[in-house]
């Protein structure tokens, strides 16, 4: 009887996967390196310009090529205001004081704002800005999603001690390559090195889920960690190859499951001050308040390629804890020392990584510009999105290496372009080429992060603490810190949070979105936070000029950074003239609480 279409179909498919299972994948390897993200960044000559004058930075030249090639023209630069306020925001996550505004203003030097953007490189909220972007990657959290009623043996009281060291690392310029190898393996690095001890958290506030000694809850850990740390250093997808072999990128299961014995070789422990595990059966609430979460290694093992993810099908030859075949010369590289985290680490944060170096500058530019180069900034597989300027994404990424994985010059050369210091403004005809400004003709208008938000509220208030240390409930009466310093939960995230975007604490989150809903304006309008920041703000203004006009002067220059047109400051006066009627605010905490719900202070230009 012959064997129906249908049939025939699923069959191939179930020869495919077994076959998978058991046996290398037929990938031609030479031709797979070929692939843009995995062929080593290139040096670039500077490409060619018909405006001479326009570019300040090397990045210039390449995004002006590219326009002057489209027919497209930069913006003009953006006002003093407009850009102090946008450099301060993007680099510190805060306002600028309105003194601050009034200093750059005054300064006639031709180097004023190189002197403004390295003061603000030496700020400690460098390091927390920086710290907003990198805890999303490192799906950054204090308890677990499963947890059942009150037990809390899981959970991470301390997760707060790699937050701070996140902080720290970005504020001392720590180099990029020694960020990335401290987070893996300084244990096995530099073993004499206690300080650094939290940086593995990274690896040791992932995942932990009941009944962990069976096999199949322990495979869900490794994936978590292989998940994690291809997407966030890698920009690979390595996840996908554990059931059966990449569908688009040259990535096999026996890839998978080298990566995967890697961190089943590994344990994660609470390790108390005298070098001692705690006892996951102790309540965290009663932890050392010096205990850190983090990871060591056990006997090492290697892994079989289970059949299809089947924890109960073991292939019957074990596969080395090794590297990615595509990423290494010829075979895939080895690992032989203990679990295999520091030869993990060194591969990754190798300069001969074609990947590493373009996946964190492309971050950097998306953090700056509102835009990534790549758009898809954790895929930099086959279905990724492809550079929009390949040859400036190569030359970052190799003079960000040359220059030693300095995060901080890289940022500062960004910040001096004259990409970067255009105005927000564009031109109806280059709206007609390129509406999406994918060529970054102007520079885009964005709504500011949950964080730089209510820490921007707390700023212009007068309530801000600048104090670090451990987490507190983001809705506390008493929470005036950073909202950096909120506590993130992956069972429940804050609804404040939560409806401004902040992500799922659960996985690595390659970027935010940003949606604009109604619950979001209701919450400006009605919330205790608002509500008592408004107050505040209402009373710092009103202490600090006795005639109305220059109060309202005060309000915008603290909110803004500008002055007000006459028309704001007239309508002010004339709201402030009438008596509330339905509101237990005063006319002051009423306009106060307005201007903070603006637009204006909800976006940077």
């Amino acid at each position: 009887m012959p064997i129906a279409p249908c049939h025939l179909l699923i069959l191939s498919l179930l020869l495919s996967a077994n076959a998978q299972a058991v046996g290398p994948a037929v990938i031609d390897w030479q031709a797979a390196r070929q692939h843009w993200s995995f062929v080593p960044p290139k040096a670039q000559s500077l490409p060619k310009v018909k405006d001479s004058s326009w570019p300040r930075e090397r990045v210039d030249h390449f995004i002006l090529a590219q326009l002057e090639q489209r027919d497209l023209t930069p913006a003009s630069p953006a006002d003093a205001r407009t850009l102090i306020r946008r450099v301060t925001l993007d680099l510190t996550g805060l306002p600028p004081t309105p003194a601050e505004v009034a200093a750059f203003l005054a300064d006639a030097r031709p180097d004023a704002y190189a002197r403004l953007v390295d003061g603000l490189l030496g700020r400690r909220a460098f390091g927390e800005r920086l710290a907003s972007m990198w805890l999303n990657l490192a799906r950054y959290a204090e308890d677990q999603a499963h947890q059942v009623g009150a037990n809390s043996s899981l959970n991470y009281p301390n997760a707060w001690l790699y937050r701070d060291w996140v902080v720290s690392a970005f504020n001392s310029g720590l180099p990029y390559d020694e960020f990335i190898k401290k987070q893996l393996a300084v244990d096995l690095i530099e073993p004499q090195n206690k300080a650094d001890l939290p940086a593995l958290g990274f690896l040791g506030l992932g995942h932990k889920l009941y009944a962990r000694s069976r096999l199949d809850v322990q495979a869900e850990e490794w994936a978590e960690k292989v998940d994690a740390v291809s997407q966030t250093f890698l920009g690979l997808t390595v996840g996908c190859a554990r059931c059966h072999d990449h569908k688009f990128d040259p990535i096999t299961m026996r890839d998978y499951y080298a990566l995967a014995g890697v961190f089943a070789s590994v344990q994660m422990v609470n390790l108390r001050p005298d070098g001692k595990a705690e006892d996951n059966k102790t309540n965290s609430d009663k932890m050392d308040s010096g205990t850190l979460h983090i990871v060591r290694d056990e006997p090492s093992r290697d892994l079989p390629v289970y059949d299809r993810g089947d924890m109960d099908s073991p292939g019957a030859v074990k596969v080395p804890r090794g590297y990615l075949q595509v990423l290494s010369k010829d075979q895939p590289v080895n690992f032989k020392q203990g679990s295999g985290r520091g030869e993990l680490a060194q591969q990754i944060a190798n300069a001969s990584n074609p990947l590493t170096a373009r996946v964190m500058v492309n971050r950097l530019w998306d953090m700056l510009f509102g835009k990534p180069l790549a758009r898809t900034t954790s895929n930099f597989g086959v279905t990724g999105d492809k550079p929009t300027h390949p040859a400036l994404l190569d030359d970052l990424a190799l003079r960000f290496m040359q220059n030693g994985w300095s995060v901080k010059q890289l940022m500062r050369e960004l910040v001096l372009s004259s990409t970067y210091r255009q105005s927000s403004q564009g031109s109806a005809a280059n709206a007609q080429l390129d509406e999406a400004n994918e060529n970054f003709w102007h520079m885009q208008r964005r709504r500011l992060s949950i964080e730089q938000y209510r820490d921007a509220v707390l700023a212009v208030s007068g309530d801000l603490d600048t104090s670090g240390g451990a987490s507190i409930e983001l809705e506390a009466v008493s929470h005036h810190k950073r909202t950096l310093y909120s506590k993130i939960s992956r069972r429940e995230l804050n609804k404040t949070l939560m409806l401004f975007d902040y992500p799922d604490a659960n996985v690595h989150a390659a970027r935010r979105s940003s949606s604009t809903t109604p619950t979001q304006k209701l919450f400006l309008i009605n919330s205790a936070f608002m509500i008592g920041q408004a107050k505040a703000l209402a009373t710092r203004i009103q202490h600090s000029a006795a005639d109305e006009a220059s109060r309202i002067r005060n309000t915008y220059a603290l909110l803004f950074a500008r002055e007000p047109l006459a028309e704001e400051v007239a309508v002010a006066q004339a709201f402030l003239q009438e008596t509330p009627t339905d509101s237990t605010l005063t006319g002051w905490e009423q306009l106060a609480q307005a201007l903070l719900a603006t637009n204006e202070m909800l976006y940077v230009d």
